[in-house]
């Protein structure tokens, strides 16, 4: 490698940092602000603690668990 041929890193960062900035700016919709509302609505909803398959998952971790001490046990 030739010590003499040095890359300008910075300006390289710097613009991959203007492309991708750009791309997000096109691909943004019209009414971001809207739509990071609704978006932010929806993450801030309570959760239940056992929804969907966590209560089945609960339930199969149990009965293993509650198999493996009663072979113990016996």
């Amino acid at each position: 490698m030739d010590s003499d041929a040095h890359i300008n890193i910075r300006r390289l960062v710097r613009a991959h940092g203007v492309r991708q900035l750009t791309i997000a700016r096109l691909s943004a919709p019209a009414d971001w602000q809207a739509e990071l509302r609704t978006a932010l609505a929806a993450h801030r909803e309570p959760v239940t603690i056992f929804a969907g398959s966590d209560l089945r998952l609960f339930v199969q971790s149990f009965a293993v668990f509650f198999t493996a001490a009663m072979m113990f046990l016996l």
